[in-house]
């Protein structure tokens, strides 16, 4: 019932927020509107990781790959996890309403290329510097890289989406977008897992090591090509959309 009732909600959203505010003005408000779901990917690991700390069952394998490093590898509580990755994960809080403001001016295909861009390079940092043994200090950087480049895709992604179609397309572009989006998040655990699972493993940290930096390097890579799917996309010509229900009346 709870994911009926996101599936409702959260298409919705981003409709409401189009139909009442100004054109020009939309990147600011799928700014704000990025950085409150930030809030939420930051502190759900947070509160999760409380929760299940004091009911001593394990938040295994629910949010992130260094989440599930932290807690079997280094033995940090669930909760200890989520303190650990908030430099990834409060980021998009801060950084979405700003990429949502300049989405408006520099076009959020840009935007979309350079979050993407620095998610790759963040994944890849992490993968080179894993070792059963990381110093958590040395995660700390591209950690916040990572979630800088999220913060950069949240807001603008949005932007591009409700930007493309005429305002009466409006709805079935947030419910598409929002399909497509939860669809690549349980794809892209499902590869990762399954790479995890091939070349390593949880009996001991070496093999939890193992198995994960070729997971994160796919995912660096993975996210790197749609960078460059991002870049390519271009800018949509103003009066595009406002032009195509005069070229189908004319049809």
């Amino acid at each position: 019932m709870q994911g009926l009732g996101g599936a409702i909600v959260l298409p919705l959203t981003l409709t409401i927020l189009s139909s009442a505010v100004p054109a020009d003005k939309r990147g600011l408000a799928l700014g704000a509107w990025g950085g409150i779901s930030g809030l939420a990917v930051a502190f759900g690991p947070l509160v999760g990781g409380a929760v299940v700390s004091g009911m001593s069952f394990g938040m295994f394998g629910s949010v992130f790959l260094p989440a599930q490093f932290f807690q079997t590898v280094q033995h940090y509580t669930p909760l200890g996890s989520g303190l650990r990755i908030l430099p990834w994960t409060a980021m998009p809080m801060l950084v979405a309403p700003v990429a949502g403001a300049l989405s408006d001016r520099i076009g959020g295909h840009r935007l979309i290329g350079a979050g993407l861009a620095l998610q790759a390079a963040g994944l890849a940092w992490i993968a080179a510097l894993q070792t059963p043994t990381v110093a958590y200090a040395d995660l700390i950087a591209p950690f916040t890289l990572s979630g800088i480049g999220m913060g950069l895709f949240f807001a603008p992604v949005a932007n591009v989406v409700l930007s493309a179609v005429r305002p009466d397309q409006e709805g079935q572009a947030s419910g598409a977008n929002n399909a497509i989006r939860e669809l690549g998040g349980v794809l892209g655990v499902a590869v990762l897992a399954s790479v995890f699972a091939h070349y390593g493993g949880y009996r001991t940290g070496q093999t939890s090591t193992d198995g994960m930096i070729p997971a994160v390097y796919l995912g660096a890579a993975i996210v790197a090509l749609g960078s460059l799917a991002a870049l390519a996309i271009g800018r949509r010509r103003p009066g595009a959309v406002a032009a195509e229900p005069a070229l189908e009346l004319s049809a």
